[in-house]
C-alpha cells in the first residue's frame, strides 16, 4: 500500500534520531494522520506492536477519545515506569552471596580487602563443597 510505504521511509529516516517515548509518539502521529486503520498500517509498516502505538496514543492525554479531539502531549516523567525489570538475585535469596564466600572462602587469596575474590580451588572442588554443605 502507498500510505504503509510512506510511513515506512519516515520512520527508516527517524528511527535512530528517537528515544523510545518519542518512537511510540511518532507511531501514534501517524497512525492519527491516517484514521480509521491507522495503527494496523503503522504496525506493519513499522514492525511496532500494535500495543505500543496504542500506548503512544494515551500518552498524548490519557485517553484515545481526547487524543482524537485534539491531541496534546502529557509531560515527560520518565522514559520506563519505576520498578520495571528483573529482580536482584540478592533480594530473592539474601543468602546467596555469604553462602558464596563460604564456599570459596578457605581457598581465597589476594586482598581480603578487594571485592575480587581469587581461590586455588578447582571447579569440581567448589561443586562438591557446593553439594556437601
Amino acid at each position: 500500500m502507498q500510505a504503509e510505504s510512506l510511513i515506512g521511509q519516515r520512520w527508516e529516516l527517524m528511527r535512530e534520531h528517537l528515544d523510545e517515548r518519542q518512537r511510540r509518539t511518532f507511531a501514534a502521529a501517524e497512525a492519527k494522520v491516517l484514521g480509521r486503520g491507522g495503527v494496523s498500517q503503522v504496525a506493519a509498516a513499522t514492525g511496532l506492536a500494535r500495543r505500543t502505538i496504542m500506548a503512544g496514543m494515551e500518552e498524548f492525554v490519557g485517553t484515545r477519545n481526547e487524543f482524537l479531539a485534539g491531541p496534546q502531549l502529557a509531560a515527560p516523567s520518565s522514559m520506563r515506569r519505576a520498578g520495571g525489570g528483573r529482580r536482584p538475585v540478592t533480594q530473592k535469596d539474601p543468602t546467596l552471596v555469604p553462602d558464596l564466600l563460604a564456599l570459596v572462602d578457605p581457598a581465597t587469596r589476594g586482598d581480603p580487602q578487594s571485592p575480587l575474590r581469587w581461590t586455588c580451588c578447582r571447579q569440581r572442588r567448589v561443586v562438591r563443597r557446593g553439594l556437601s554443605v
